[in-house]
């Protein structure tokens, strides 16, 4: 922890009286949060719980994928291994790529290997990435709505991709939104995918607004690979 926060999480201990023996309940984590801090960490739990979701229903409507990770590989172990610190070094399977570049990986023609784990390890580190690498914040941490803003735009373009790419056959690289036997259309892909860009939105709004600070808002065509810097 830095000095600074050190030393303002000790002297409100003795502001407030918490820093003898009777507060054996108090939390360190509550006095070192601001609202904004608390606001942040709830969607950064319901960030991870969609894509979560959306990682895990990718795997069943592709199972095929799978099948090309190393042996005993589960949904599981991938869930382990895309929100593991592998967001923040890159990921070995993946020749060491991460966020915008593991997506773009997804979808190359060339690609051999697993297309969930590359999209969805692409997705998760990108979006760690928004949130400056933290899974909580405090009172001194800090955030930029811009990258925020971008993780959103990105994902827009990536939900289009997942509908609209396809291989040299024809066939899209991964199958999502589709219409049953019956006629019934499955949209619950893109549901996900239009939650996580609310999430994203609404926070860059937030901290944008706490902050007295302007969102540069970009006119980007989903159907292009070239994504915004996170």
């Amino acid at each position: 922890m830095h000095p600074l926060k050190i030393g303002i999480i000790a002297l409100l201990l003795l502001q407030t009286g918490c820093a003898n023996n009777s507060a054996a309940n108090f939390k360190l984590s509550h006095l070192a949060k601001s609202d904004i801090d608390s606001v942040t960490d709830m969607h950064i739990q319901e960030v991870r719980k969609l894509s979560q979701e959306l990682t895990i229903k990718l795997y069943k409507r592709n199972p095929r994928e799978l099948s090309k990770a190393p042996p005993g590989t589960t949904i599981q172990k991938r869930l382990d291994q895309i929100f593991s610190d592998q967001r923040l070094h890159g990921y070995s399977e993946l020749n060491g790529v991460k966020s915008t570049a593991a997506i773009t990986l997804s979808f190359n023609e060339a690609f051999e290997g697993d297309r969930v784990f590359a999209l969805m390890a692409g997705i998760s580190s990108m979006l760690y990435a928004a949130y400056n690498y933290q899974d909580e914040f405090y009172i001194l941490d800090e955030i930029d709505q811009q990258k925020l803003y971008n993780s959103a735009r990105n994902l827009e373009s990536v939900s289009w991709q997942l509908n609209n790419r396809k291989d040299i056959n024809g066939e899209r690289y991964i199958l999502s939104n589709g219409i049953s036997a019956t006629g019934i259309r499955n949209l619950s892909y893109e549901r996900l995918f239009g939650k996580l860009i609310s999430l994203q939105d609404m926070m860059a709004l937030l901290i944008a607004d706490t902050t007295n600070r302007n969102i540069t808002r970009v006119v980007q065509s989903a159907a292009s690979m070239t994504f915004l810097p996170i």
